[in-house]
């Protein structure tokens, strides 16, 4: 299984934006083949910051999720709005 913690912070006013465009990537990848689990988590003491989690079966099934379109749009909407950091674990 492979699990990714991506933390997000906004740049100024955007993060409505990138939410949007996280809740969307969520709703998408929920469905996606070797998909074990995905959510959007918003932090409770800052209202610039929330974390995707994700778990993936294996990385074939993470790899053919990264090249669909909507990971794609979605992932480049969030960037265009603020900074992301990956964190990757393996078990």
């Amino acid at each position: 299984m492979i699990r990714l913690n991506c933390f997000f912070q906004a740049k100024k006013g955007k993060y409505n934006e990138a939410l949007e465009a996280a809740i969307l990537l969520t709703a998408k990848s929920q469905q996606h083949e070797g998909n074990i689990a995905y959510d959007v988590f918003e932090s409770a003491t800052r209202k610039d910051i929330f974390m995707i989690c994700e778990t993936w079966q294996d990385q074939a099934s993470l790899d053919k999720h990264s090249q669909t379109p909507e990971f794609a749009e979605c992932v480049a909407k969030i960037q265009e709005c603020g900074t992301l950091k990956l964190e990757q674990f393996e078990f």
